[in-house]
């Protein structure tokens, strides 16, 4: 008897976790995310925009706790260059094998591994982030606002960790390590 009763309790404290947690899909429309490419040695360089494709955040006991995210690096474009042919010169080289290669690696992921809580809806954000089959820790800050359901955030990330291995042959004209986003995620 004593058996039966434990399992029925165990039973239904997963039914009652599984309920408590609630998988929010993203609204595509309402998200974007923008990154920012600087030069090393002097003031300057480009900023543009990659698309998501899908994502979700996982809710538990009214607190996002969690999320998995997929970006099309198909996307990746510029937007700080007006002439056409000098912006699609830049974007058909981000995707080439010496920056992201995006014909053999056409999605990158994010993956919320822990939140941490502050005050006024700010946490602190543990990931996994996939880049070129890459997948290293990142951490950012975050502000959550429950009223319009978003999430933003900005973080920079070290490329050179993700074989994004680009680098320039004229020494004033080096472009950093660090790829800079800024990210907004509705729902």
């Amino acid at each position: 008897m004593r058996k039966i009763s434990v399992t029925l309790i165990c039973f239904l404290s997963v039914i009652y976790g599984l309920r408590a947690q609630e998988k929010l899909p993203v609204n595509l429309k309402k998200s974007k995310i923008q990154w920012i490419g600087e030069y090393t040695f002097y003031f300057g360089g480009h900023e543009g925009t990659i698309n998501l494709i899908e994502g979700y955040f996982i809710k538990n006991n009214k607190k996002i706790t969690g999320g998995k995210f997929t970006i099309d690096m198909n996307t990746i474009k510029s937007t700080d260059i007006e002439n056409k042919k000098a912006r699609n010169n830049l974007d058909e080289h981000l995707k080439d094998s010496d920056f992201f290669d995006v014909k053999k690696y056409p999605k990158a992921y994010l993956s919320i591994d822990k939140i941490e809580y502050f005050e006024n809806n700010t946490a602190r954000v543990e990931a996994s982030f996939t880049i070129k089959g890459i997948t290293k820790p990142v951490k950012f800050n975050a502000d959550l606002n429950y009223e319009k359901q978003t999430l933003k955030t900005k973080f920079k990330i070290d490329r050179r960790r993700w074989n994004v291995n680009y680098t320039s042959k004229m020494k004033d004209g080096a472009i950093s390590d660090a790829i800079g986003f800024i990210v907004e995620i509705g729902l």
